[in-house]
């Protein structure tokens, strides 16, 4: 059947309409997006999610762990900051309101939200063993936020639904019949699904390759990332989802992109801790390394 001109037109005045969006480079990696969402909608409603989160969760009463958590936590942040004001990211630095908070759950997890608001499970800390795996974590979700990786999954979200609204009306309008066109809309809305969980795992490598940059910036051995994965390997439940199904890519294949990803972040690596002022080319590879003296950030832990 031959679909009407009208029809067809529609459909692609709603692509266009989903498709555009605000052009952002991402730091480090030097990848570029585009991101629809509302940035100060999108933190406003970060940050009241957070803050009713950590109101109804159980922190830690460990003093010490806390303290780690916030000390790493800080330091990378600290880094970050410094990283974005050198490298044409400087009105960016305002969206991040850091912080860092330890719950005491036996999950083996972290997670960050839009604007710097990361959670550590207590469950993790075994596992990391010692702060510059900490560090290699907290780089990974920091690095989620600096890469707006959030926005661009609503984006996706919000793309597959109206693209698959549309499609089923432009559908029904040429006179398919009702089974059919639902039948092909579920087929798309299956397909859009598998197409958004490798856009995660996309996302969950690219924070991995950017996190042990800022990890290395902050003054942490990016080297320690691979013990610490195989570590988490070992600790994993060994679940059978396929990798086509999950939304992280798996153990194997993260061990194998860290080893692919190390020389690049050793080439930031400064020991001694200070943030390194670096430029990168427009393919997000380093330039030039300096060591400034850095001044601390006035952000909440």
């Amino acid at each position: 059947m031959i679909m009407k001109k009208t029809n067809w037109i529609l459909l692609i005045v709603a692509v266009l309409m989903v498709a555009c969006g605000t052009s952002r480079v991402v730091p480090v990696t030097g990848r570029k997006q585009s991101v629809v969402t509302d940035n100060a909608g999108l933190l406003t409603e970060s940050f009241t999610a957070y803050k009713t989160f950590v109101s109804q969760a159980k922190l830690s009463t460990d003093a010490t762990k806390t303290a780690l958590v916030k000390k790493v936590g800080q330091r990378l942040a600290t880094a970050v900051e410094t990283y974005l004001k050198n490298n044409g990211y400087q009105d960016e630095v305002q969206n991040y309101n850091w912080e860092f908070n330890l719950v005491a759950d036996k999950q083996v997890n972290a997670f960050c939200m839009p604007g710097g608001k990361i959670v550590v499970y207590e469950g993790l800390l075994p596992v990391t063993q010692d702060e510059a795996s900490l560090a290699i974590v907290l780089g990974h979700e920091i690095a989620h936020a600096v890469a707006y990786h959030s926005a661009e999954q609503q984006q996706t979200e919000n793309k597959r639904q109206i693209i698959g609204q549309v499609a089923g009306s432009v559908l029904s309008a040429a006179g398919m019949g009702t089974n059919t066109a639902s039948t092909l809309s579920s087929l798309y809305g299956l397909g859009s699904q598998m197409a958004t969980l490798k856009y995660s795992r996309n996302h969950e490598t690219e924070a991995d390759r950017i996190g042990l940059v800022f990890a290395a910036m902050a003054g942490y051995d990016p080297n320690v990332a691979l013990t610490f994965w195989q570590r988490m390997a070992a600790n994993s439940s060994g679940g059978s989802t396929p990798t086509w199904m999950s939304t992280h890519p798996s153990d194997a294949q993260r061990i194998a992109d860290i080893q692919r990803f190390l020389p690049e972040a050793l080439r930031y690596y400064n020991p001694s801790g200070a943030a390194a002022a670096t430029t990168t080319t427009k393919k997000g590879a380093a330039k030039k390394t300096t060591t400034p003296k850095t001044t601390k950030t006035i952000r909440i832990k």
